[in-house]
């Protein structure tokens, strides 16, 4: 007897699981693909922040080299400095404008983190905005 794939199998048939069975079967299987998810997840996680730290690391090393470079330049600004004026009076032009770049520098992040500058502007607008749309429907 030749099977025909148009034709569904009788419901009484071995080739029909039962719909109990079906769900026994979901039963089991869900916690089980939920606690794979879960093993993945925190394998994902685990790889990202050892990749966040290690990132971390080569950020803070470069931030090291530079400021190193900075003393340098700083130190041949005074040294051609000093061509000009004496020893003495060169490091502290350039000590000085250092000084002054760092401070605006400061002052300018200092502004930045005003809450009025941190506040969500967009989003305080649009929340107002659906507050007067519903004010209006309810009205």
């Amino acid at each position: 007897m030749a099977i025909n794939p148009d034709v569904p199998p009788r419901p009484g048939s071995e080739s029909d699981p039962s719909l109990l069975s079906l769900v026994r079967q979901l039963a089991h299987e869900v916690p089980a693909l939920l606690s794979e998810e879960l093993a993945l997840a925190k394998a994902e996680v685990r790889s990202s922040i050892e990749t966040a730290k290690a990132a971390t690391a080569a950020v803070a090393g470069g931030l090291v080299v530079m400021l190193a470079g900075l003393v340098i330049l700083l130190m041949a600004a005074v040294y051609g400095l000093m061509l000009v004026v004496p020893a003495w009076a060169a490091a502290l032009i350039v000590g000085a404008v250092a000084i002054l770049v760092g401070f605006l520098m400061v002052q300018g992040g200092k502004k930045q983190l005003e809450p009025a500058h941190l506040a969500p502007e967009r989003t305080m607008q649009s929340l107002g905005k659906d507050k007067d749309a519903i004010q209006r429907k309810v009205s």
